[in-house]
């Protein structure tokens, strides 16, 4: 039975964006969860198949399409199955621009997210409470596992970083995003500025460094960029409602092991304050924990002169 918040975001609930490549048993699991949600079968579920890099990949891809191909538990389910590989920066900028196109929010899952049964009922209310909050650029149902101050009293925080995980934003914050980085070169000359932007973890600035050198190409970094310069946040769950089985060694992103992400799920009723402010000691607690070890700095600078 759904409940009364359920009820009343029932008729205008965002759509759920999948992007998935060559992971069939991530897959499985990360859909399997998210028909057991309570909002599923009144969610709109559009899946981005990612084509072969390679044709070690197409028994797996054939075997995921086969599978999506017949999906219940939605109340629709619209596949777009890309013949050739697009990589996960270019399929998500262009699957969330194309979305956003007939829709003004959106929620967005990649192939390796376990989610609780309330994750769409919280997605969905964070897009819905905080839609016209103009420092607000995006909304995540995952939380790492950072040391919340005892005395923090609310459920939710916000952080200057936008997750990649289990997350959903607007039409017209996503319009913002600024994708070749144009004034990359005057934020390299400010020390300043570079600073401010490390405010949501000592990573980000190497990230977007290496973002514009050609070494990684991540979606992510340039979209965190974006709302840096309109001074916004993330707003961040205190309890995570995601918990992400890609750090296995079998992603893209992700091909060595790690539970350094790793957080438990938390079902239950979330408060919502509309007029949630940023928390000093939060924000410190949340950039302490994507603090880079000393040999990874010294890497970044003889490697890359960053």
């Amino acid at each position: 039975m759904l409940t009364k918040a359920e009820m009343s975001l029932s008729g205008n609930l965002a759509p759920v964006v999948l992007f998935c490549y060559n992971r069939p048993w991530h897959l499985r699991q990360t859909i399997e969860s998210l028909q057991l949600n309570l909002l599923a079968s009144q969610s709109e579920l559009i899946i981005y198949s990612d084509g072969p890099k390679l044709p070690p990949d197409e028994p797996f891809i054939a075997d995921i399409r086969n599978y999506i191909a017949d999906l219940k538990g939605f109340k629709s389910v619209k596949v777009i199955a890309a013949e050739k590989n697009n990589g996960l920066a270019k399929s998500v900028i262009k699957g969330v621009s194309d979305v956003l196109e007939k829709y003004e929010k959106i929620i967005v899952l990649e192939d390796d997210m376990l989610t609780t049964p309330d994750f769409l009922t919280f997605m969905n209310e964070a897009l819905h409470i905080y839609q016209e909050r103009k420092d607000i650029f995006s909304v995540t149902a995952y939380s790492p596992p950072i040391e919340v101050p005892a005395a923090y009293r609310h459920d939710l925080y916000l952080a200057p970083r936008a997750s990649s995980w289990g997350w959903g934003t607007w039409k017209s914050r996503w319009q913002h995003a600024d994708w070749d980085v144009n004034d990359f070169d005057s934020l390299k000359k400010d020390p300043g500025k570079k600073q401010a932007f490390t405010q949501g973890g000592e990573d980000l600035w190497p990230m977007l460094a290496k973002q514009q050198l050609g070494t990684i190409d991540s979606w992510a970094i340039r979209w965190t960029y974006s709302q840096f310069k309109n001074s916004a946040y993330g707003v961040y769950p205190v309890k995570s409602k995601i918990k992400n089985i890609g750090t296995d060694g079998s992603g893209t992103n992700f091909t060595f092991k790690t539970g350094y992400y790793e957080s438990e799920m938390s079902a239950g009723k979330v408060l919502f304050d509309p007029l949630l402010q940023p928390d000093a000691d939060v924000i410190n607690a949340f950039r302490r924990y994507y603090q880079l070890p000393f040999y990874l700095k010294i890497k970044n600078r003889i490697k890359y002169g960053i």
